[in-house]
């Protein structure tokens, strides 16, 4: 089976991820420009936006990050050799190990974050004008394909 959409809904589809992937590029450039790469940076707001106070685990960090385990731990190996994070011990549970930003991290993450929301408000004018459309398409026909 396929959809038969309308030549407007790709046209819609094809601006939005236009702008996502505008929005994306600009952010790796922030970050760069911050002296980070796009992955420490995303590692920063991982691990400031964990919802856990004592911080996030390695694991969790991974899971947020879309990564495998491995991966992230060699992402925060090279951010804690640059001075963004630490890893510290969980006081109630000695075999966890929590991750935790350095004043150096914090200040970094900061000027990011400002930025991307002053960045976000700007777009916010444009997405939601995409974003409408793709909510709720005119209906699309199923059509069965020759020989299905």
């Amino acid at each position: 089976m396929r959809y038969d959409l309308p030549d407007e809904v790709y046209r819609q589809l094809l601006a939005f991820r236009t702008e996502l992937r505008r929005f994306l590029r600009w952010s790796e450039t922030q970050a760069r420009r911050q002296g980070l790469t796009p992955a420490q940076h995303q590692l920063l707001l991982a691990i400031r936006g964990s919802p856990d106070p004592a911080g996030p685990t390695l694991g969790e960090v991974a899971e947020a990050l879309l990564l495998r385990h491995h991966s992230a731990v060699g992402l925060v190996d090279r951010a804690e050799a640059a001075g963004l994070c630490t890893r510290e011990r969980d006081p109630e549970d000695h075999r966890v190990v929590r991750l935790r930003l350095t004043p150096e991290g914090h200040q970094r993450l900061a000027a990011l974050s400002g930025a991307h929301l002053e960045e976000l408000a700007r777009l916010a004018g444009r997405i939601p004008q995409v974003a409408e459309g793709l909510g709720s398409p005119a209906p699309a026909r199923r059509t069965r394909q020759a020989g299905a």
